[in-house]
């Protein structure tokens, strides 16, 4: 009887293993794992657009800008006739044109830095939340 069972175990598995396995899609995740994944995927494609939209905005406002002061510039010096220097610190209308050309870089560095901060402080939050969202769901796993 337990040479019986020996056997029957034996063939068992050699039955088992000479199946071909079956092969698992691991290419997609599942259960949570997929809510994570598609929420992750959303808000990096919603990123990513906000992102290219405000580049976009802020290259034709810059370039806009530009050529706003350039032709000041043109105009200031047909009618004034000052021309100036091209020194490092420059005078006369070129100092004019330098000093408000430095006031719009530090304003425009400083509405950066605030957007970038913003951004991080937001993807701060959604990380956090996201973790803890994970983390309550996977509490209450059995």
């Amino acid at each position: 009887m337990k040479y019986h069972v020996h056997v029957v175990v034996v063939a068992a598995i050699a039955l088992f293993a000479g199946m071909p396995a079956r092969a698992q899609d691991t290419t997609k995740p599942g259960g949570l794992n997929k809510v994570a994944h598609d929420v992750s995927n959303t808000m990096k494609k919603a990123g990513r657009d906000s992102k290219a939209e405000l580049k976009r905005d802020g290259s034709k406002a810059h370039g806009g800008l530009q050529n706003a002061g350039n032709e000041t510039k043109t105009v200031l010096k047909k009618t004034t006739g000052i021309h100036g220097s091209h020194n490092k610190h420059p005078g006369g209308l070129n100092k004019v044109a330098h000093d408000i050309s430095n006031t719009s870089k530090r304003a425009a560095s400083d509405t950066k830095a605030e957007v970038r901060r913003d951004k991080a402080k937001l993807h701060a939050e959604a990380t956090e939340t996201g973790k803890s969202i994970k983390d309550t769901t996977l509490k209450r796993k059995p």
